[in-house]
């Protein structure tokens, strides 16, 4: 794949792979724009912080957002509040529907960092793998969320009232249906954005939960 310059470099650490790897510059050349990095806010510079502290890393879709901290705040805001906050859709459940839109829109940053989600959440890396690949052909009772989630993807004009009726029946509710929505929408915004400007996954995540 040609790789244009990329600006939003970092240090490699003991973890980077050797330079003939296919994820050799992962961590460093993490898109494909020339876009400097700006200042942290002291609310980002905390919670970069707060990421390495807990996950050990900062993930490379915070440092890609990095050139415009206005553009960095609303991401977060907007992950953390579908991804983190309360929800009848667990995690796991949301960390799912990341993948199978991601998987329908071959976006290599989603699958691979929200498959490790699913893996480590899940404690079954192969449902993890399953997810990735088809999600069809997970052992998944009921389906439907993820249906309704692909559908949306894929041809969103398509989706009615039968579509919802299978939710509920499936024991969704509307608030639900609502949050199954809004997820699949973000990810379908974060596949386009990741897949336009070349973004790369942080090595680690292919080493996680296996």
């Amino acid at each position: 794949m040609a790789k244009t310059a990329r600006k939003n470099h970092e240090k490699p650490d003991s973890r980077s792979p050797a330079p003939n790897n296919a994820a050799a510059r992962d961590d460093t050349e993490i898109t494909a724009l020339d876009l400097p990095s700006a200042p942290l806010t002291p609310a980002m510079e905390a919670y970069f912080a707060k990421c390495d502290e807990k996950l050990g890393f900062v993930p490379n879709v915070l440092k890609a957002y990095g050139f415009d901290m206005a553009k960095l705040e609303a991401f977060v805001a907007m992950y953390n509040d579908l991804m983190l906050a309360p929800s009848n859709l667990s995690k796991l459940e949301r960390e799912m529907i990341a993948v199978a839109v991601s998987s329908h829109n071959r976006c290599y940053y989603c699958l691979v960092a929200h498959g490790a989600a699913v893996r480590q959440l899940s404690g079954d890396p192969v449902l993890g793998e399953l997810m990735v690949m088809n999600y069809r052909a997970a052992p998944l009772s009921p389906r439907h969320m993820l249906d309704f989630a692909v559908k949306l993807t894929a041809e969103p004009w398509k989706v009615e009232d039968e579509d919802r009726a299978h939710l509920r029946t499936a024991g969704f509710n509307d608030r639900d249906i609502w949050d199954i929505s809004a997820v699949t929408a973000f990810f379908n915004m974060s596949n386009r954005v990741a897949s336009a400007t070349d973004m790369r996954p942080n090595i680690v995540y292919h080493e996680q939960a296996r």
